[in-house]
């Protein structure tokens, strides 16, 4: 039967020979994967009846937000299930980037120096940094920006060593998820390592984590093993694709709230902002955001291992350690890569009629196709694909609100460039 409708959307019976044969292969990685869905969904569970949500915290505000009893609420949940002192959970914030560029403005002043130790940040943050010149940049109000890159995809410890011992560094950013670039994700046990190893040098520097596409891919997240704060998206995992916008700043209480001044006005802080009836979206999307992201990752994984078998270059391979979402696939060909991603958007529920094409998108470098037939716009934890049109061609692919929605995704996109 169901060979039957995969037909009649276009898939050959070779293709879905080949997917079966890979569903039997990676069976026992989906059962690790359902193991950490369950824990995952205990600890929302718990924050949930912890904090006695009940429908009053559903309820609208407008205007100033003062007293907003549902919010703030919602905020406590966040900081209960990511092992925070607090937390900053607002719809105000338009993306990840937008929240990330609130916490380095809140925490960076004149003279400051950030430095990043995985490398260059996602290309959104160029202009926020003045790597590519921008008025109003944090360069441009004389905070600094320095690098160490990855050697073979672990830190440059010696490196690291080298520059706390130099003088004073403000503020440490770990990017964990890839961005545009074919290193691997960092995973929480390699976030461990490197904050004890950066403690013995310096126990003031913050320790920021971008943790946007990583959270409940794995039973740990970078607050319980020694970050300062960490920042994501709601249109990523933590959104479950319920929440149509917003993110999240947690960790330590005093730089939430500076973040929180950041964002709203000082002497204002968290106790403004109103709800604009999006909490509940915010909390059920929450709630199913560790399902949703063990969706996402058995996706991956079953693309990761379909593309290998069909002789693509794919990172991670599909039974390696996951600490994200995305999936790497190297096409090397520019026109394959335009197609693939094609492909997935025929795949989607939303605008499957059109047709994506790269195009000069603002904080990008680089021509970029991005398809995503999603229900909240650019959402990333629906099932979507993007990439710079630039060597080695890479594909970034990510989410899925079903493995069977994310599965026939997969397929429709590999028909289309056989």
């Amino acid at each position: 039967m169901n060979e039957e409708i995969y037909k009649n959307f276009g898939i050959d019976s070779e293709l879905l020979a080949l997917a079966g044969e890979v569903e039997k292969e990676v069976e026992p990685i989906f059962k690790e994967i359902e193991k950490t869905c369950e824990f995952n969904s205990l600890k929302v569970l718990q924050a949930f009846q912890h904090l006695h949500i009940s429908d009053m915290h559903f309820n609208s505000t407008t205007g100033y937000g003062y007293g907003d009893i549902g919010r703030d609420t919602c905020e406590k949940v966040f900081a209960e299930v990511l092992k925070a002192e607090d937390a900053l959970v607002r719809g105000q914030f338009i993306s990840g980037t937008h929240a990330l560029t609130v916490a380095l403005f809140a925490f960076l002043r004149p003279g400051d120096t950030l430095l990043s130790i995985t490398g260059k940040p996602y290309d959104t943050l160029d202009e926020v940094i003045g790597i590519t010149e921008n008025p109003s940049s944090l360069k441009s109000y004389g905070v600094n920006f320095e690098k160490i890159d990855l050697i073979e995809n672990e830190f440059d410890k010696e490196a690291i060593k080298t520059r706390l011992q130099q003088g004073k560094v403000k503020l440490i950013e770990i990017q964990r998820s890839k961005g545009y670039s074919t290193r691997k994700s960092i995973t929480i046990e390699k976030v461990k390592d490197i904050i004890a190893f950066i403690r013995n040098f310096d126990k003031e520097v913050i320790i920021m984590i971008d943790n946007c596409y990583c959270e409940f891919v794995g039973t740990m997240e970078p607050l319980e093993v020694g970050a300062d704060v960490i920042v994501g998206s709601l249109i990523k995992n933590l959104g479950g694709g319920i929440a149509p916008n917003g993110a999240y700043i947690a960790g330590r209480q005093d730089l939430v709230n500076l973040a929180a001044e950041r964002l709203t006005a000082p002497g204002e802080g968290k106790e403004v902002g109103p709800s604009l009836g999006i909490t509940k979206s915010i909390l059920q999307g929450l709630f199913m955001a560790p399902s949703v992201v063990a969706s996402s990752v058995k996706t991956a994984v079953f693309a990761s291992r379909l593309l290998e078998r069909l002789g693509y270059e794919v990172e991670p391979k599909y039974n390696e350690p996951r600490a994200d979402i995305v999936q790497n696939i190297n096409f090397r060909d520019k026109e394959k890569l335009i197609k693939y991603c094609q492909g997935i958007q025929m795949g989607s529920p939303v605008d499957s009629n059109s047709i994506p094409e790269p195009w000069d998108m603002p904080g990008y470098t680089d021509q970029v196709i991005m398809a995503a037939g999603a229900f909240t716009q650019g959402s990333s934890i629906e099932l979507s694909c993007d990439g710079p049109i630039r060597p080695p061609y890479t594909a970034f692919m990510q989410g899925g609100l079903t493995y069977e929605y994310g599965k026939f995704g997969v397929l429709k996109a590999v028909q289309n460039i056989m």
